[in-house]
């Protein structure tokens, strides 16, 4: 496989754009020096994932040991159990070398043009009395560098915040939804200033993402509101991109909110396999999925990406539903149905799949790729794992799942955009 060098106008060296509002318009007065041109250039990236917040279900290794139950399933769980000196031995180890300068350089020299970096709460400011340990926030500092020497723009994405946002163990803490209570809101805003504060003016930073995937259907939507108005009121005056995930109301939902409001980015995540449904559909039918959500993102009044997919159309890879639970695929998750077998499916390469498995997976990237660019774009989940070969940009890559160059296409005219 061909890689070339990534090649990004105006990337480093900054542009003065017009902000688009909300609405539609543009607004004279409010000029910034941004990064990218949003307009009229397309968004090629990739998550850091499992690096910086961990996931089982990217680094199993790390959570082997409670297999069976009893011990850790996320971060907060695996600073608890092990302790402050041992979490910290072992988180070091892994933010070490999980990612490193060599994976940068392999990102850009793949074409991406953006990276985007999940980053927890604790390790920005952390809540008095829990477990987190420190570290990685350092580490941050340093992959800003890295990109920067490497020609990429960065998203810091704001991951987990206090209370948890949605209840998932990608937000630090598996269990609960208790963001928005107390001064959890309060918290979260000091730690985006923070950031605003320490990285607003890096080279490499185009934009922060105010939270990920806060849990609309739990949470007050009044409440999400005013966190992103107020969130964004804090970060205006920067030249960046202020982006917000569409709180699973759906990619459309937010075009009458807004008003007044530059340089807001929707992001929106696309999965089709978490519901008993989505996991039951043909692999044709996941291509045409794919290609009309790409027309839902073209209907939007704001820059628009899908800021999370990946090349899964099962939900076999092991503990990606939580740690110790099974798959909807294969019946094994309480509630769900036997669609088939998952077997041969937890390898850790796609060279291990069936053929069959490679031609679905390399031609439904292919159609998200060209669906999230009828918007402004797209940063697949995520760049590596150890044992879902699905979900591993760096493994597609090496084995011709994921176009080289990009804008190559073995499965051309699939949306018939």
């Amino acid at each position: 496989m061909v890689l070339r060098a990534v090649l990004i106008p105006a990337a480093l060296a900054a542009v003065s754009l017009l902000a688009p509002l909300a609405g539609g318009a543009a607004l004279d007065s409010v000029k910034r020096d941004l990064k990218f041109d949003y307009n009229n250039q397309k968004v090629r990236g990739v998550n850091l994932g499992g690096w910086l917040v961990l996931e089982p279900w990217i680094t199993p290794s790390m959570f082997d040991e409670w297999a069976g139950g009893g011990g850790a399933v996320d971060e907060y769980t695996f600073s608890q159990v092990l302790g402050s000196d041992e979490a910290q031995n072992r988180l070091q180890r892994h933010w070490s070398s999980w990612i490193t300068q060599d994976d940068i350089n392999h990102i850009a020299a793949a074409g991406m043009n953006h990276i985007r970096i999940p980053i927890g709460y604790w390790s920005v400011m952390p809540v008095y009395g829990d477990p987190y340990v420190q570290g990685a926030y350092d580490y941050l500092g340093q992959a800003l560098d890295w990109a920067a020497g490497a020609g990429l723009l960065v998203m810091i994405d704001l991951h987990g915040a206090p209370g948890s946002q949605n209840g998932f163990d990608n937000s630090g803490r598996y269990g609960a939804i208790e963001w928005t209570q107390g001064n959890t809101v309060d918290h979260t805003i000091r730690v985006l200033n923070k950031i605003r504060d320490d990285y607003a003016s890096h080279p490499a930073v185009t934009s922060i993402e105010l939270l990920n995937e806060p849990m609309g259907g739990s949470l007050d939507m009044g409440t999400v509101r005013q966190f992103y108005m107020d969130g964004w009121g804090n970060l205006k005056d920067s030249n960046l991109v202020v982006a917000f995930h569409d709180a699973f109301q759906g990619v459309t939902s937010w075009n009458d909110w807004g008003d007044g409001m530059w340089y807001l980015m929707l992001d929106t995540h696309h999965y089709q396999i978490f519901d008993n449904g989505q996991v039951s559909m043909s692999p044709e039918d996941h291509v045409s999925a794919a290609c009309s959500f790409g027309n839902q993102m073209a209907s939007n009044n704001k820059w628009t990406i899908c800021g999370e997919f990946s090349g899964a159309i099962t939900d076999c890879a092991k503990w990606l539903n939580g740690l110790g639970n099974g798959a909807r695929y294969d019946g094994t998750y309480p509630g769900s149905s036997y669609v088939g077998s998952c077997d041969g499916k937890y390898t850790g390469s796609v060279a291990g799949l069936s053929d069959a498995d490679k031609y679905n997976i390399g031609r439904f990237v292919e159609a998200q790729l060209d669906a999230f660019e009828r918007r402004t774009g797209w940063i697949f989940w995520t760049w590596k794992t150890e044992s879902a070969p699905e979900w591993n940009m760096k493994d597609l890559l090496a084995n011709g799942l994921f176009p080289q160059p990009l804008d190559s296409r073995n499965y051309p005219g699939q949306c018939g955009y």
